[in-house]
């Protein structure tokens, strides 16, 4: 049977007490290894994820706040859009340095002048093929015609004044003009360039035309 009496001597006493204590210093505290895990860069997305899904959950979602009346939107007029045209009473064209004689251009003004523009038009195209001339002032041979002593056939300047003629009507065409006659016919003597070695000088022409619709020419007579 083992000794379960317990020392009754006050030196059996401290001397089981030296013993226990001098055990519990002898026995070291090993230091336990933490492991560390090394997250890769999916897992750290991962718990990112999952955080926020979680930061989501417990806050509530805000209501979205909408205006009664919704303000009109405008915008600036993008590149390419055409804007709104203005309409006038009148057309006109201007041509510059046009290389033709101011002398021919002054005579066929005046020929063209209050007629309108269809028929200006039929009346210079025969000039081209020599069958009728214009009527012009000076030392100029005679020419079978009605009211007309002397003339002559500029077939370049008829050219030129037909195309600005033409572009004069689609010009009153846009701004519906119905019916418009030639009003105003100018033609001025423009800065002549040199030719070639600064020998002859060439021929330049400022050249305007102005068209009216007939009913107001009317009224103005009326007036």
């Amino acid at each position: 049977m083992p000794n379960t009496e317990k020392p009754t001597t006050i030196a059996q006493q401290k001397k089981s007490g030296i013993d226990g204590v001098m055990k519990k210093q002898l026995v070291l505290k090993v230091p336990v290894e933490k492991k560390t895990e090394v997250k890769t860069g999916k897992e750290k997305q991962e718990t990112k994820i999952d955080e926020k899904k979680e930061t989501s959950k417990k806050e509530p979602k805000k209501p979205i706040q909408t205006s009664q009346k919704a303000e009109p939107i405008t915008t600036s007029p993008k590149h390419g859009q055409s804007k709104p045209t203005v309409k006038r009473e009148y057309a006109v064209i201007n041509a510059k340095s046009v290389p033709i004689s101011a002398k021919y251009s002054i005579a066929i003004c005046r020929f063209i002048k209050g007629k309108t523009i269809g028929n200006a038009i039929r009346d210079l195209e025969p000039v081209l093929i020599l069958k009728k001339a214009i009527p012009m002032k000076g030392e100029i041979p005679h020419r079978k015609g009605k009211g007309m002593m002397s003339g002559r056939f500029p077939k370049k300047a008829v050219e030129h004044f037909i195309r600005l003629l033409k572009s004069l009507e689609a010009n009153a065409s846009v701004n519906e003009i119905d019916e418009p006659v030639i009003v105003e016919t100018i033609a001025n003597l423009a800065q002549r360039p040199y030719g070639r070695f600064g020998r002859t000088k060439k021929k330049r022409t400022h050249i305007r035309i102005k068209c009216v619709e007939k009913k107001i020419i009317k009224k103005e007579k009326k007036k």
